[in-house]
């Protein structure tokens, strides 16, 4: 029992050791990211007409670290700025498969075929959605332009120079960092349970290389919730137990990309038909791009070597996992206990508690106080997280065109009770 469990704070440690200096460099480019391209950004190549709208839509979410919850109310924000359904497609399919956190922690322990393989097939797979929900579609939406075009999540910032420094760090190792910490967490045990307890080479045989592993695997990632950073040591662990790495890939593609709590608002946001061929698209998509991946390897004779523990000295590992635990730690801890405004007395029976439901990440938070915020009369808005609720501050307001404006992003939305009994 003793050496079951340490082994599995050996492994643990060890793909901590091996990814960490690559999602602490993946953070760093996310924070300069949400300065230098922000969703206003997106909007203005998103809308007109034909197929290349769809392509750049494609093209800006591959690096974006958006979760398959948070890219929804961007999504959504996106086309109510008029974003074509095709390019909006493209962005919903593309975004939530890659980031540029969880590019490099794939380079880091899958190594450079995955990491360059990764994002490409995002791009395709968004591309090739899109254009299915395009050509089938004769609306076409129009360029944003103007003030009309508003930030509609946490990583929309404008910023004077002096602050840009500071917004960097804030985003990408605080902001993100709280985002994954609890995913990455349970991502990193799960591999090192894996790890320590399966043998290696366990499904070596047909079962872990053919067709059906492919199927088995992405009907396994399609309904669970599973970022993009934190599947990757996921599908190393697999692979060290004799997966395929087209069958890994599957669940790379499929984990981060859907959930049923996804699907269900693709639906209720895009309506029917932009769902069936999102979930369509996907599913196709992560068993083509599987065995071509799997051809790949086998043409080229290369062997899926699970770590690259030989791209980083010891020492420097060591110090990563170190501060990364640390950056984590810290960032939890703020996501788990935000700054709120203090309510003034005087104030009080003119505010309105809301109960939001579906809220998964700072970006889904960003998104909600930014749609109150636009609702007519509304001063202010403070949006919990961990509970659930908003409260917004303001005059002669309306919760039912508030809710709306929330129920139109994906998101449930009611009166909290204690107003509605008075």
């Amino acid at each position: 029992m003793i050496d079951a469990l340490l082994g599995i704070v050996a492994e643990f440690w060890d793909v901590l050791g091996a990814m960490s200096p690559y999602l602490l460099f993946g953070f760093l480019v996310s924070g300069i990211l949400s300065v230098y391209i922000s969703p206003e950004v997106v909007r203005r190549h998103l809308g007109g007409k034909g197929l290349a709208p769809v392509l750049k839509a494609s093209l800006f979410g591959v690096p974006l670290p958006l979760c398959s919850c948070g890219v929804i109310p961007v999504s959504a924000s996106l086309r109510r700025q008029g974003a074509s359904k095709g390019a909006t497609t493209a962005f919903l399919l593309s975004t939530p498969q890659t980031g540029v956190d969880s590019i490099f922690v794939t380079l880091s322990l899958l190594g450079p075929v995955f990491a360059i393989f990764r994002p490409l097939a995002a791009l395709l797979t968004g591309f090739i959605g899109g254009s299915i929900v395009s050509i089938g579609d004769r609306e076409e939406g129009d360029s944003c332009e103007g003030e009309s075009c508003t930030c509609a999540t946490g990583a929309c910032m404008i910023h004077q120079k002096n602050r840009k420094f500071s917004h960097i760090f804030k985003y990408g190792f605080v902001t993100l960092a709280g985002d994954i910490a609890k995913p990455l967490f349970f991502g990193l045990l799960a591999a090192a349970l894996i790890s320590a307890l399966v043998p290696e080479n366990f499904f070596a045989g047909s079962i872990g290389q053919g067709f059906w592993a492919k199927v088995l695997l992405m009907a396994l990632g399609i309904p669970v919730y599973v970022c993009a950073t934190a599947s990757v040591p996921l599908a190393a662990a697999l692979i060290a137990i004799g997966v395929s790495p087209g069958a890994a890939f599957v669940f790379l593609m499929t984990g981060p990309a859907t959930n049923i709590a996804t699907i269900a608002t693709v639906w209720k946001v895009m309506g029917r038909r932009v769902a069936i061929t999102y979930l369509a698209t996907t599913a196709g998509c992560a068993l083509l791009f599987g065995s071509l991946l799997d051809l790949i390897y086998v043409r080229a004779d290369m062997a899926a070597e699970p770590y690259m523990p030989w791209m980083m000295p010891p020492f420097l590992k060591v110090i990563s996992a170190i501060v990364l635990l640390a950056v984590l730690g810290w960032s939890s801890y703020v996501h788990n206990h935000p700054h709120h405004e203090p309510i003034l007395n005087e104030r009080k029976e003119k505010m309105l508690t809301l109960n939001i439901t579906g809220m998964t990440c700072s970006h889904c938070v960003a998104a909600v106080k930014k749609v109150l915020k636009d609702g007519k009369g509304v001063k202010a808005v403070d949006v919990d997280l961990k509970n659930g609720k908003a409260i917004v501050d303001g005059e002669n307001l309306d919760h039912d065109a508030l809710c709306k404006s929330v129920d139109a992003l994906g998101y449930g939305c009611s009166l909290h009770a204690d107003k509605e009994d008075k």
